[in-house]
């Protein structure tokens, strides 16, 4: 099995765990919208469902070798885990095709359980096995594979208004799509001799594919961790109303003939993949809590520009901008983690993005409250919601720039 061809079953993988299993949704609601099957504010509470299946998912896995150890189970292989994840997710989607909309959140709260598996184990894996063949660098081409998967699911959805489908066809064709992905990388995800031990069971956040640094002797103190958990969690709440609704707004603001209101989403993906592959090979020096700062700014000014430009241009380079620092924050925040607690570098990843989680949860419920405050005017609550997220992640930014002078960087620590 090549370096490559494992990389790009990783890739794969993250892109119907986070293209289909998470994110297909906001590119389908402004057709189930149009097909009246849900409103607005039912579905602000369809995406938390999703939010917080992810967030229950990777809040388990981060408990889950603990667990098995105490109850003396035998550890499933990660490779397998991928498997029923990755079926998991395309079932799970085709059932959204299905005219119940009382077994709705329950799917997409279990689309999310199964994205953080597909995401948690099969990054850990492929890094791992990358690793050992001293092809680590190839990391980067599979964390571009939510960006991927988002700008695949924002065309396919394109075409699918283009032809005037309803919600649930675009459901059943997400749906045979993850199911035709997993089918290409089935054979990948298989355990064998030389794999098992390099199949370490991951913490619950995507590891990174750069060597880690070496441990410090001293820990940092738990009000440091804090503060960078507590940053860190505005940013999952600080993207996720874009990230939800960004074609919903878009249709809001401009005329309804415009060719662009489907491709602001696959712009974000694009923008994703490309801070992916940045993140994951340009050296950064320097204290990595200013770098994060910095990204934080940019998703502030990228989500202003939407809201102070609501033109297609305004949208797309508000998208893209949006995506660029997407994986970029998560890959800093990780090194940090390192940094900090260099000797629980698992149970820190964990607690840091449950936090990410959270706010991500914490996102569409207010969408909703905004929407039912605002009656018809739709436009203002999603104006408001977006202020809100900017300014939450200037808040971010402004904790970390802080953390930067209340505990300075000793010339000994290494930042990457």
């Amino acid at each position: 099995m090549t370096p490559l061809r494992i990389a790009v079953a990783g890739l794969v993988a993250l892109a119907v765990a986070m293209g289909i299993g998470r994110f297909a949704f906001t590119p389908i609601l402004p057709m189930m919208l149009s097909d009246r099957v849900v409103d607005l504010h039912g579905a602000s509470w369809l995406a938390s469902a999703n939010y917080i299946g992810y967030l229950s998912g990777a809040a388990a896995l981060t408990l889950q070798p603990m667990l098995w150890r105490r109850l003396g189970w035998r550890a499933v292989d990660p490779p397998t885990l991928v498997r029923v994840g990755l079926v998991a997710t395309g079932v799970l989607t085709l059932a959204m095709a299905l005219p119940l909309d009382w077994t709705w959140p329950t799917l997409r709260f279990a689309a999310g359980l199964a994205s953080a598996l597909v995401f948690v184990y099969s990054s850990g894996w492929c890094l791992a096995r990358l690793a050992s063949m001293g092809r680590a660098s190839l990391g980067g081409l599979m964390f571009a594979g939510p960006g991927a998967g988002i700008v695949a699911s924002g065309l396919l959805a394109h075409e699918l208004v283009g032809l005037r489908r309803a919600a649930a066809d675009a459901w059943l064709v997400f749906g045979i799509a993850a199911c035709v992905l997993t089918a290409f990388v089935w054979r990948t995800f298989r355990t064998s001799a030389s794999a098992s031990s390099a199949s370490a069971a991951p913490a619950a956040s995507a590891p990174t594919p750069s060597p880690s640094p070496a441990p410090l002797p001293v820990e940092h103190g738990r009000v440091e961790v804090a503060t960078l958990a507590f940053a860190y969690g505005l940013s999952g709440f600080g993207y996720i109303v874009t990230a939800t609704f960004l074609p919903v707004i878009a249709r809001a603001a401009l005329p309804a003939d415009s060719p662009w209101l489907d491709l602001f989403w696959p712009i974000f993906g694009a923008g994703v993949i490309v801070g992916a592959l940045l993140a994951t090979r340009v050296r950064v020096s320097g204290d990595l809590r200013l770098v994060i700062a910095a990204a934080y700014v940019l998703q502030a000014i990228a989500i202003a520009i939407g809201v102070g430009v609501p033109t297609a241009a305004g949208f797309a380079i508000g998208s893209l901008l949006l995506g660029l620092p997407f994986t970029a924050i998560t890959y800093f925040a990780l090194q940090e983690v390192r940094r900090l607690r260099p000797a629980h570098v698992a149970a820190t990843t964990g607690l840091v993005t449950v936090l990410w989680s959270i706010g991500q949860a914490a996102g569409p419920p207010m969408v909703a409250a905004l929407l039912r405050g605002a009656g018809d005017n739709a436009g203002i609550a999603f104006t408001r919601s977006l202020a809100i997220a900017a300014a939450a992640l200037v808040v971010g930014a402004v904790i970390f720039v802080v953390a930067s002078r209340a505990w300075p960087l000793q010339r000994a620590e290494p930042t990457h």
